[in-house]
């Protein structure tokens, strides 16, 4: 199976034997939303149902009893597993209808599938929070049996947290299982702390550090071997020929009292095995250089660690909530297939961008997305859908097209937010030069119409640039213009860009049909729309194949 993304609900895709026929997965990580931050008690509190309809195609860390979590919770009882059946039944007797319940009924209907499509020597990691975990515990042992429990793993997500009248919550948690006993384990190791290191305070010659370490083997069980050497009686763990050879090594150490100690050279030890607190991962902070400006974002460090514990080279790796993309960028970067599912065009978007910033990946050319309109009526299809929010969801998929940043997006929502948007939809940056040879970012700003379009809208676009300050604009329509239009557009004239010795037109109308026909966009070579990734194999080339470093 190829890299891909999924555009969509994962329940469904992940129901699509098409798409994921049993056991075809080697290792999934998920980090499904939830809104820890609300008042515990409203998370309980009884809920009316139809007013509260659980949108759960949104996931905007809500989640509420209604409609959808109804009939969610009647397919489990009667379709699951009974063991699952069992459990969710118990837990809607100790929780009731609420927003907590809805949460759990969603994700077990979710995590039967994905122990469905992960291999038997796979694992799985759930990322929550303790506000949830205990049930998604109870659910998990329901699911993939308690005895392939393997940790519940801890990660210090802050360093401090001040909340009045409790302790300070700072980590997270990871729910660990595997599918079988004959899970991939692959044994990794950490740098010591300090505290540690500080114990290996000798030096040989050669600059060698070590510490001493007794050879005693009295008080073992087992026993040991009793003889004298070089005037020391003693109980030893090793014989006579071994403490010998350990002298002609150099590796005795004889201390000032008459014993004899071995030397532990610091070179030689593999580190220290990973335990279950991860408190040497930091979190994604307003000055780390992954961040991307994602609510939930992850550091790629603590994907990195999942995914070379329990995976191979060339495995399969799948997040059914992918975000900003995290866990693809750490597949592809330890060389493992991924695939990604989330619910907005906006997640998809993100993650595009991503992997063209670190890795130089394409969309149709490195990895695949299914869910993106194909055609024109696909694309009708997508802005009419007002119950997924269709509009927005067009507009940021039109964006994507071009590789414009959206204004007003939300991610991990379905809706964007209108307001001081200047008639902005999205914007490209690019650089040029100023006349002391220095950088100078230019913008292009992007308008998207999914409805009937006019002369009035490249009127209202020419007046955006202009009080934008902006070097181009760009119209993106699903209908095709008029000759109006068309007429306007060509009034505005040119961009001249004296760095890339090139005019471009100031105001361009592009239709769905263009774009998905491959037209490109006429503008100078993009930088920066988004905030960057971090490139992994970086080449100092723009797509034109022109270096810009002088510029940066």
């Amino acid at each position: 199976m190829d890299n891909r993304l999924y555009y969509g609900d994962n329940l469904e895709i992940l129901r699509n034997r098409e798409y994921f026929p049993d056991e075809c997965v080697d290792l999934i990580y998920l980090d499904p939303p939830f809104n820890s931050n609300r008042d515990y008690n409203v998370l309980f509190q009884t809920e009316s149902g139809t007013d509260s309809e659980a949108q759960i195609t949104a996931f905007e860390d809500t989640w509420h009893w209604g409609e959808t979590a109804e009939a969610t919770y009647r397919d489990l009882i009667i379709g699951a597993p009974a063991k699952v059946s069992m459990a969710i039944e118990a837990l809607l007797n100790l929780i009731d209808r609420n927003q907590m319940m809805a949460y759990l009924v969603m994700m077990a209907a979710r995590l039967v599938e994905l122990d469905r499509v992960l291999k038997p020597t796979g694992s799985l990691y759930l990322h929550c929070d303790p506000t949830a975990s205990h049930y998604l515990k109870i659910l998990l042992d329901a699911i993939f049996d308690p005895r392939n429990f393997k940790n519940e793993l801890i990660w210090k997500r802050t360093s401090a947290h001040s909340d009045a009248r409790r302790y300070g919550r700072v980590h997270d948690v990871i729910l660990y299982y595997s599918k079988s006993d004959e899970y991939v384990w692959n044994e990794v190791h950490t740098d010591y702390d300090e505290a540690y290191l500080k114990r290996f305070r000798h030096q040989d010659d050669d600059g060698r550090r070590w510490t001493d370490g007794d050879l005693s083997a009295k008080g073992l069980s087992g026993g040991g071997y009793t003889y004298t050497y070089k005037g020391v009686n003693s109980l030893w763990r090793v014989p006579l020929e071994s403490m010998k050879q350990l002298d002609e090594e150099n590796r005795l150490y004889f201390t000032s009292a008459g014993g004899i100690r071995i030397k532990r050279y610091l070179d030689e030890l593999p580190g220290r095995p990973l335990q279950d607190v991860f408190t040497d991962i930091a979190p994604i902070n307003s000055q780390a250089k992954e961040r991307l400006g994602y609510p939930t974002q992850k550091p790629v460090a603590l994907m990195e660690r999942i995914i070379n514990v329990s995976s191979q080279e060339g495995d399969l790796v799948l997040d059914p909530f992918c975000g900003c993309g995290t866990t693809c960028v750490g597949a592809h970067k330890l060389k493992r297939r991924w695939i990604g599912i989330d619910i907005t065009h906006l997640g998809i978007a993100l993650q595009k961008h991503r992997l063209q910033d670190t890795f130089e990946l394409a969309s149709g050319r490195d990895y695949a997305v299914i869910g993106e309109p194909r055609t024109i009526e696909g694309a009708r299809e997508l802005a009419r859908d007002s119950a997924n929010e269709g509009r927005y969801q067009f507009e940021w998929w039109a964006l994507s097209l071009v590789g414009a940043k959206p204004i007003g997006g939300q991610p991990g929502s379905r809706k964007g937010k209108k307001g001081a948007d200047k008639g902005i939809d999205g914007i490209i940056n690019f650089f040029e030069q100023d006349d002391k040879g220095k950088a100078k970012a230019r913008t292009v700003v992007v308008q998207v119409k999914s409805g009937k379009v006019s002369v009035k809208d490249i009127r209202e676009l020419k007046s955006t640039i202009e009080s934008e300050k902006a070097a181009i604009g760009l119209l993106i329509t699903l209908e095709p213009p008029t000759q109006n239009m068309i007429k306007e557009a060509l009034e505005a004239g040119y961009y001249e860009s004296d760095f890339w010795q090139r005019r471009y037109r100031r105001l361009q109308i592009m239709t769905i049909g263009d774009l998905l026909g491959g037209a490109p966009f006429d503008m100078p070579p993009q930088h920066g729309t988004h905030q960057k990734a971090q490139r992994f194999t970086p080449t100092g080339k723009d797509s034109s194949g022109k270096s810009q470093q002088r510029l940066l």
